[in-house]
């Protein structure tokens, strides 16, 4: 299984050390948008996309980037996300992006996300919440998430 991970990690580095830990098991490489053709994903047979969650939303450039791929991949894909707070059922963050890759023709398998530094006024002003997150039980849970994926779609390639 070939696999790469398309992650947008800006404010504290929190998105990019969960998408190594995913990208060490699955043996992908970890890329932001501006560093992967959209074509060139034509050449995976899984895609990670990942950011932390500003305002209940994936970063912007992110969900540019998926908005700008070519219909029909025909890929399978999994969606993560750090965030200062767990998604709440009234408004899944994952949700859009995950409809919004089905509409390019991914095939989104799972989705994983867990708490992170979040600094976004007005938490600033109290040095954010989630200090110390994520944290090795977090990244323990990424690296179980990821293995459960390199069984399942491994298996499946």
């Amino acid at each position: 299984m070939k696999a790469i991970i398309v992650c947008t990690s800006v404010s504290h580095g929190n998105t990019k050390r969960v998408a190594e830990v995913i990208g060490e098991v699955l043996g992908a490489r970890v890329v932001a948008p501006e560093e992967v053709d959209p074509a060139g994903l034509a050449d995976y047979d899984l895609v990670g996309f990942g950011s932390g969650i500003f305002n209940g939303s994936f970063h912007v450039g992110l969900r540019e980037f998926v908005k700008g791929l070519p219909v029909g991949q025909q890929r399978k894909a999994f969606v993560f996300a750090t965030s200062g707070f767990p998604e709440f059922p009234f408004r899944p963050f994952t949700r859009p992006l995950v409809r919004l890759l089905g509409q390019k023709g991914f095939e989104v398998v799972d989705t994983f996300s867990c708490r992170a530094l979040d600094t976004l006024a007005p938490f600033k002003l109290v040095g954010g919440v989630r200090k110390g997150r994520p944290n090795a039980a977090d990244l323990a849970d990424a690296r179980a998430f990821a293995e459960n994926l390199r069984t399942r779609i491994g298996a499946a390639s």
